[in-house]
């Protein structure tokens, strides 16, 4: 009798059935079986046993491999990806998550599995091609900064991560969703980030990651001649903002407020400026000349070979959820971070300052 099926088969019965002239009813009759048995292995509900497979491929006059081929081990995941897209995945809780692999960095990536087709609403289909122990030791990290991507490629053995882009704001509800293990952030340091905390991710841990030197990212060469955040209340500079949330958000209305912007002038100031999802994301739009200013890191700066100008020292934290703690990808991301290696690389990277190792500790808000 057929076995129920493991979802590796693939199986194209009914095409070669078809293409051979015959029905169901009289193969089923050929080989022992009923219609409906039939109907299910060719439905994929279903696999044949071993000399049911060979009969049907005596009756078609073809081997059993052009019949049934193993395919790739597949998941269902939520996801909104067309085919084709490489993912990263990671297991949180009961489910697995995917992130998506996509532009220039993605092409330097290796991809845990590739979107097969749609499973309905909001989730997909994704034929797994890494090791399914590897989805088990992978920690998913939000945030914005560039350099997470750094650090999440300095993982050892021990444990994996993947970058996941998100603004502060965004990264913190993520993680308190379920969605992420770890949370990045920059909205003011020390108390400002205990307070966000205590109402986003109560009991969550804070770690030290580094400090960022941020400021406004210019057109090579300066060629508008911005010095400070005194220029910002220029109407002709072009400016890009960040979406409400984001750590660059809070800093231009910072230096807006410096300027000597009212309120109502600084929400105008954002409405008619153009809007970017990260910082690198605001780098290539002053590269490609569609801006003339943007907030952002100097490493975004650099990577677009813009002009700096530095206006603030940042502190950037890790936000980890209790439950989180002793995952393997976490302790492996926590460790890397306090590597010498990872350190002598992000001071290299520039506009970035490592922490007093002998001063930050774990701590719990």
């Amino acid at each position: 009798m057929p076995q129920p099926a493991s979802g590796l088969l693939r199986c194209s019965l009914r095409e070669r059935r078809e293409a051979a002239g015959r029905t169901a009813a009289s193969l089923a009759a050929e080989v022992g079986v009923s219609r409906q048995a039939l109907g299910r292995i060719e439905s994929g509900g279903a696999v044949p046993s071993t000399l049911v497979a060979l009969r049907l491929a005596r009756a078609l006059h073809c081997a059993v491999e052009q019949l049934f081929e193993l395919g790739q081990p597949q998941l269902t995941v939520p996801l909104d990806a067309p085919p084709g897209t490489r993912v990263r995945l990671a297991r949180l809780g009961a489910e697995v998550r995917a992130v998506p692999l996509g532009g220039e960095a993605g092409l330097h990536q290796p991809a845990d599995g590739v979107v097969r087709a749609a499973a309905g609403p909001g989730r997909v289909t994704v034929d797994l091609l890494a090791p399914p122990g590897d989805l088990e030791r992978t920690a998913l990290v939000a945030g914005c900064d560039p350099a997470l991507g750094l650090l999440c490629g300095r993982l050892g053995a021990e444990g994996r991560a993947a970058w996941v882009p998100h603004d502060s704001l965004g990264a913190l509800a993520a993680a308190a969703r379920g969605e992420v293990h770890v949370a990045g952030l920059h909205l003011g340091g020390g108390d400002a980030h205990r307070q966000v905390i205590a109402r986003t991710l109560p009991g969550a841990a804070l770690v030290r990651a580094w400090q960022v030197q941020q400021g406004l990212m210019l057109a090579p060469g300066n060629p508008l001649g911005v010095r400070g955040a005194p220029d910002l209340a220029r109407r002709d500079l072009r400016l890009v903002t960040r979406a409400a949330g984001a750590g660059g958000r809070a800093l231009l209305d910072r230096w807006f407020q410096v300027a000597g912007l009212s309120g109502r002038e600084r929400a105008a100031r954002h409405a008619r400026s153009l809007l970017a999802d990260s910082p690198l994301a605001a780098a290539a739009l002053v590269a490609r000349g569609e801006a003339d200013a943007a907030p952002g890191p100097s490493s975004a700066a650099r990577a677009h070979g813009l002009t700096f100008v530095p206006l603030h020292l940042d502190a950037f934290d890790l936000a980890v959820p209790e439950r989180h703690l002793g995952h393997p990808g976490v302790q492996a991301l926590l460790s890397a971070a306090r590597s010498a290696a990872f350190l002598d690389d992000l001071r290299s990277v520039g506009g970035y300052v490592p922490p007093d190792l002998s001063l930050t500790r774990l701590e719990v808000s």
